[in-house]
Order: C-alpha cells, then structure tokens, then sequence
C-alpha cells in the first residue's frame, strides 16, 4: 500500500483569522501543512496562546479554516456543507477532553453508547455488545450499570475513551486527557491511548502542554505562535 493510503489526515496551507474584516482582524494560525497517518501516536505541544486549541477544533471539523485544505480520510472538507461535516466527524474521529463531559444521569453504558444513539436512536444488540465489549477493554466491564458520579477520575476517562471509540474511528483527538488525573492514574490512561493506537488501528493525537507527555510519544508537533516550529519523531519511540 502507499503511504497516501495510511493517511488519515492533511492539513495544506491552512489558515485561520478572527474578525476577518474588521479593525481588529487577527490571524491565529499562519499557514499549517501537517500529515497525520494511521501509524502515528503523536503530541501537539505549544505554550499558552499558540494556537493548539484553535488548531483542534479545525482538525475536529469542530471550526472551519478562514482559507487552505483540511483532507479527512481523503476527502477536502472545505466545500462541504454542516450535515456533512457533522457525519464525517461523527464516523471518522473519535474526541477525549480534560473533563470527560459524562452525561450523569445515565449510566456507564449508556455513555459509551452515546454516540451511536445520537445518530441510530435505540441501540441494537450488536451496538449494545459493542459497548460493553470496549468497557472490557478499558477495564470496567463490572460497572457498565454505575453512574459516572460513582466512579473514580480516572474511571471516568475511561469511560470517556470508550465513547470515543464506539465509531470505530480513524482519528483519536485527545485534548489534555490526563491533565485531571495523579500521576499514577495518567499513566494507566496514557498507557490505554497506546492500547488503543496498537490494537484498533487508529491514529491517535494528544494535544498537551506538558513536555513529559509528548516526550514519551513517538511524533512530536511542536506550535508556536501560530506555526509548526518542528515537527520530528522523539529519539526513544515506545
């Protein structure tokens, strides 16, 4: 297979401007060219005010860059309409926060069925197995009927891990996943991102300010102010 055929996703001349128009008009990210691959366990890395949030959201398909391509599983994304984009996010990309965003009247399962509800309403058997075959995975198989306020922190990410991956996505957006957690349990959550990345075939990209973290991934993207600085594997991949 070529190279092209592992990508997942490609950013060409992307930028991104606020107040386009208007006195004030102010140009956040300044022309990224990145490539993300199904082999990737990648870090975003930058200091407060570079524009990682700003760049997570457009590679979400969350916000829409003010000029350049954002190509998701092949497809240029710029021309298409919110249905659209909406779709693709929700069968290609998979999202972990910092706060897990867990609904708290529902219960573990129901979380991870979340997703899947929104778009197919009642869960099917498959769906249901499905569920509770990724609670497994993540460990928490004996708390599928629990609600997420009876749950540690670091069960709650878990649980939040699991909804992300109820789509089978190509793409993993982790956005500070660990930055609530001890250091003991973001370990364990880091270690299940790898899990995920080795067993399921999905690109994973953890957005973080914390050098530590993306020292111990195998690709590092480093922003500042707006551009990639670097972009390089780290000398002592996992």
């Amino acid at each position: 297979m070529s190279e092209q055929s592992h990508e997942v996703l490609r950013l060409e001349a992307l930028r991104k401007s606020y107040n386009i128009g208007q006195p004030n008009e102010v140009e956040v990210l300044h022309g990224i060219d990145l490539c993300i691959a199904r082999s990737d366990f990648a870090a975003l890395i930058g200091p407060s005010g570079s524009g990682k949030s700003t760049l997570l959201n457009i590679l979400g398909l969350l916000d829409r860059p003010s000029s350049g391509e954002l190509y998701l599983l092949g497809q240029a994304t710029s021309d298409m309409d919110d249905a659209e984009r909406t779709a693709l996010r929700g069968n290609s990309i998979g999202f972990v926060f910092q706060f897990h965003h867990l609904i708290q009247a529902f219960s573990t399962l129901n979380n991870v069925l979340m997703p899947l509800m929104l778009t197919q309403g009642k869960p099917d058997r498959s769906a249901l197995d499905k569920a509770r075959e990724l609670l497994a995975a993540v460990g928490l198989e004996k708390f599928a009927d629990r609600k997420p306020n009876e749950l540690s922190g670091g069960q709650q990410q878990r649980v939040a891990i699991a909804r992300a991956l109820i789509t089978d996505p190509a793409l993993l957006l982790a956005d500070e996943p660990t930055g609530n957690l001890d250091t003991q349990t973001a370990a364990e959550v880091f270690e299940l991102f790898r899990k995920v990345h080795r067993e399921r075939d999905c690109a994973v990209l953890l957005v973080t300010h914390d050098p530590r973290l993306s020292a111990t991934c195998d690709r590092t993207i480093h922003l500042v102010d707006g551009r990639i600085q670097s972009d390089a594997p780290n000398h002592a991949p996992y």
